[in-house]
C-alpha cells in the first residue's frame, strides 16, 4: 500500500493568533517554535530540538488546528495519518503501513500527525496471535520514534493517553494536556468570533463547560437561525 493511501497531505493553513491556549501549553510552544528557529546554532553544540510531541485531552479543545498552527510556523510538510484507519484488519501489514509513513515524512524532514494515538493500546479482544502482532507493532512504533530525525517533527494525538504503552509515552519529550477551556476563556473565545458578524447577531445565549468546537458550532447555529428569521420576517 502506498503513502498516497495511508496519509493526507494537509496544506491547511492556521495561525496560532487564531488558536486559544492555556498558558501553560502557550508558554511550551512558544519554546518549541523557538528551538526550530535555532536549530542549526543548537546543533553545533550537540543539542537537539524537543521533536517528538502528544497532545493528549478532551475532544475539541484544539490537538488538530495546534499540530496544523505547528507545521504553518516551521515551514513544513504536514502528513496526516489516523492509526486508526491505517491498523490494519490483519494485524501483520500494520507495522510495514507505519514504516511507510514514517519514512516518507523523515526523509521530507516534514510533520508527521498521527491521530487517534491511542488506537495502539485500545482494548481489543485479541487471539493469542494478534496480541503477539500487536507487541511487535508497539516495539516497531518504539523504533520508528527513536529513529525519527531532528529536523523532522512527529506530533501524536489522543483523547485517552491513559491506554498508550507507557514505553511509547516515554519517548514523547513534550506532553500537551488540552481540557475544557474556563468559563473566561470561552467568553474571549466568543467575543472574538462574534467580531466577524454585526451588532444585531451578537446577543444569543452562551454556553460552558463544553469545547472550542462545541461553542464555535453553538454560536454559528444561533447566528444561521437569526439570519433565517429575519430573511423570513423580511418576505412577510
Amino acid at each position: 500500500m502506498g503513502v498516497s493511501n495511508l496519509t493526507i497531505y494537509d496544506e491547511a493553513k492556521i495561525d496560532f493568533e487564531d488558536i486559544h491556549f492555556s498558558p501553560e501549553n502557550k508558554t511550551a510552544l512558544t519554546r518549541l517554535l523557538k528551538e526550530f528557529k535555532h536549530i542549526e546554532a543548537l546543533s553545533k553544540y550537540g543539542l537537539t530540538v524537543d521533536n517528538k510531541i502528544l497532545l493528549y485531552g478532551h475532544t475539541g479543545c484544539g490537538k488538530t488546528t495546534t499540530a496544523k498552527a505547528i507545521a504553518k510556523h516551521i515551514g513544513k510538510k504536514t502528513y496526516s495519518i489516523d492509526l486508526s484507519t491505517i491498523i490494519s484488519s490483519r494485524l501483520g501489514e500494520t507495522s510495514k503501513n507505519v514504516a511507510t509513513v514514517f519514512k516518507k515524512a523523515a526523509h521530507e524532514k516534514a510533520v508527521l500527525f498521527i491521530d487517534e494515538f491511542d488506537y495502539l493500546g485500545a482494548s481489543r479482544n485479541y487471539n493469542k496471535k494478534d496480541s503477539a502482532e500487536m507487541q511487535r507493532l508497539v516495539n516497531s512504533i518504539i523504533q520508528l520514534i527513536d529513529f525519527y530525525p531532528s529536523d523532522a517533527l512527529l506530533i501524536a494525538a489522543t483523547n485517552f493517553s491513559e491506554v498508550i504503552d507507557s514505553a511509547i509515552l516515554r519517548r514523547f519529550q513534550l506532553k500537551l494536556k488540552f481540557e475544557l477551556p474556563s468559563k473566561e476563556g470561552l467568553d474571549t473565545y466568543y467575543d472574538s468570533l462574534l467580531s466577524a458578524f454585526p451588532n444585531q447577531y451578537h446577543q444569543f445565549s452562551r454556553i460552558y463547560d463544553v469545547s472550542y468546537a462545541e461553542a464555535k458550532d453553538h454560536l454559528h447555529q444561533a447566528i444561521k437561525t437569526q439570519i433565517i428569521k429575519d430573511e423570513e420576517e423580511k418576505r412577510q
